[in-house]
């Protein structure tokens, strides 16, 4: 059975992402350029599965104050509180476990992709993955623009992913609003999200850190355009 799904993973993910990169590489003659393109083109096949978790993540934060509400209303009876708020989510048709569902989707993508960086670029270690029609005569120069050799750690990529992991979890902090002039007590949802906005940057750069950097420069550029992604949903009316 495992190994059923181990040659199930090499073929439909591993191999063509690892055949993919190769290609791009040889076209473009820049390891990191090509590590770029691909993160791209992986952003653009799962697309519509990250529509679908920010449309959903975007109409939580419509409705959570109706939640609120009637969280408030019913605090003393969790029975008739748990009805109102699944018949709310049916209202407004929406799915809590949706954004959940394609993470776990999503989940064996950045999987193989990092095995692709981490099994390393010598021409001995991945010849036995490549197709017949990529025809690699030697080990892959793994540096970008001949500065940065993406199959070694690097602190200053690693420390510039961390920080756009924090920007990302500031941009996807909802706004808080002070009513009638008076200063709420923080709740613990938001004293979660403080918390989140340095921990999820600190526990990046702890992953990354020894790592080769091709993995911090995929992190980096999918953070940038998750980032992109969410910032034209949540404009959609």
């Amino acid at each position: 059975m495992f190994e059923f799904i181990g040659a199930f993973f090499n073929a439909v993910l591993y191999q063509p992402m690892l055949n993919i990169l190769v290609l791009l590489y040889l076209f473009i003659k820049d390891f990191g350029v090509a590590v770029i393109l691909l993160t791209v083109l992986v952003k653009v096949v799962t697309h519509p599965m990250n529509r679908k978790a920010i449309e959903s993540q975007k109409k939580m934060a419509e409705i959570q104050p109706k939640i609120k509400e009637l969280q408030e209303k019913y605090k003393d009876d969790q029975q008739r509180m748990a009805i109102e708020v699944m018949s709310l989510y049916k209202l407004h048709k929406f799915n809590p476990f949706a954004g959940i569902g394609m993470l776990f989707i999503q989940l064996p993508i950045i999987w193989a992709l990092f095995q692709v960086f981490l099994v390393g670029f010598d021409l001995e270690k991945i010849k036995f993955s490549l197709y017949s029609f990529v025809s690699l005569q030697s080990s892959i120069n793994p540096t970008f623009f001949n500065m940065v050799d993406l199959s070694h750690p690097s602190i200053p990529l690693t420390i510039l992913t961390a920080l756009v992991q924090y920007y990302q979890i500031k941009t996807n902090a909802p706004v808080k609003k002070i009513e009638d002039g008076v200063k709420k007590e923080p709740e613990i949802q938001d004293i979660m999200q403080k918390q989140m906005t340095f921990l999820v940057p600190g526990i990046t750069f702890i992953v990354l850190f020894n790592l080769p950097s091709a993995v911090a420069l995929y992190w980096m550029v999918s953070s940038l355009l998750s980032i992109y992604e969410q910032k034209i949903i949540y404009k959609k009316k």
